[in-house]
């Protein structure tokens, strides 16, 4: 009697990739898409007790919930599926992001930005798993390298429309998050569920790599703590050389920008002849030139040109950790490793501005404070470069 015919698994291709790399980009959009309206909030709700502080907080306060509850969604993501989290979570997103289009209180603006932030952990880690569930070692390197590569002009084009939006009223900015529904719908449609879940049924799992999750989460959030100082500190940093122009900084910033393109270019090349260890120590020593050149500046042209150093190490941060959070991780587990990795990488927002902090008490200025945290970073690096090497 002849064996019944199986149906074999659907096997990713170009789209499921892109919209998996555009899903990853949403959660940059709970803070560019709001830059531009600051202030306009801030004036619109002076009469609110702390508004100067409130409102800035509703910005970044995303970012704090993905930190706490990322590895939840990524438990979620390993017990419950990934597709459905990542559709629902995807549609609540839109739906929270363009509420306070529609409301005029400070405190109900605030907890929609709060949930928001619950919806942004179940995306960044779902999507992220994603990719090394559809894709062999080779086929995440691309994927990586173009999330990286297009990301700075991802953000930039999500600036520019939500000034433009702002420019109309602070209400509109909050419109801009209307993009994650007919996403969610493109998902509905494209994205399926890996066929892990169905191979792996009856075998004997393997146990959690708490060593591997221990290695990458330390090393990601050192990272990424040093990777904040130049997003929250650049501003005064020139500003310590003189230059105050707001809108001349900007320009200089979004040059130097140009590093993170490079770098995620530089990415697929470096990862196929480096190691985990050594992708880590390249970005480190980018990172903490750039950073160490930053605070010894003197004049303008100098500062940006280390910025933009900075940049292409920045560019390349991201995708190195993830690629090696990713690495030999079964599949029953990748939820919860990229939940870890999430959270780690966003608390580092927090742990950036404490460090920088601590630095400056010693009496440093803002520049010695980028000088002394860059060569933090290149001592860093030289520990991965030597165990890169032990391990080659």
């Amino acid at each position: 009697m002849a064996a019944p015919e199986t149906n074999p698994p659907p096997a990713a291709g170009m789209a499921q990739g892109v919209i998996v790399i555009l899903a990853g980009f949403l959660p940059i959009l709970a803070i560019v898409a709001l830059t531009p309206a600051v202030p306009q909030m801030v004036a619109q709700f002076a009469q609110v007790p702390g508004a100067s502080t409130l409102v800035p907080l509703a910005v970044t306060a995303p970012g704090l919930m993905t930190a706490l509850f990322s590895p939840l969604m990524g438990w979620c993501a390993d017990r419950l599926g990934r597709r459905s989290l990542l559709i629902w979570a995807t549609a609540i997103y839109g739906v929270l992001g363009i509420a306070p289009f529609f409301l005029d209180s400070l405190t109900a603006i605030f907890a929609t930005r709060l949930a928001l932030g619950i919806c942004e952990a179940a995306i960044l880690t779902v999507t992220n798993t994603l990719i090394a569930d559809y894709y062999p070692e080779a086929g995440r390197r691309n994927w990586l390298t173009a999330q990286a590569a297009f990301g700075p002009v991802f953000g930039v084009s999500v600036l520019i429309g939500s000034g433009a939006l702002a420019a109309v009223n602070w209400h509109w900015s909050f419109m801009i998050y209307a993009v994650a529904l007919p996403m969610a719908v493109a998902m509905a449609i494209w994205l399926f569920e890996p066929a892990h879940k169905r191979q792996e049924q009856g075998a004997r799992p393997a146990p959690f790599p708490a060593r591997h999750a221990a290695a990458f989460g330390a090393v990601t959030l050192f990272s990424a703590s040093l990777y904040y100082v130049y997003i929250v500190q650049i501003g005064l940093a020139f500003e310590g050389i003189g230059l105050r122009a707001a809108d001349k900084v900007g320009m200089l910033v979004g040059l130097a920008n140009i590093g993170v393109f490079l770098g995620g270019l530089a990415f697929k090349p470096l990862s196929q002849r480096l190691n985990a260890a050594g992708q880590v120590a390249a970005f480190l020593a980018f990172v903490g030139a750039g950073m160490i050149g930053i605070g010894l500046a003197g004049s303008v042209p100098v500062m940006t040109t280390f910025a933009t150093i900075q940049q292409f190490g920045a560019g390349i941060l991201i995708p190195a950790l993830v690629l090696w959070a990713m690495k030999d991780v079964p599949s029953h587990h990748r939820g919860r490793v990229m939940g870890i990795w999430s959270a780690c990488f966003f608390l580092g927002q927090f742990t950036s501005p404490l460090a920088v902090s601590i630095v400056r008490l010693t009496g440093l200025s803002i520049g010695g404070a980028f000088a002394a945290l860059g060569g933090t970073a290149i001592a860093a690096g030289i520990i991965a470069a030597v165990k890169a090497r032990r391990n080659a």
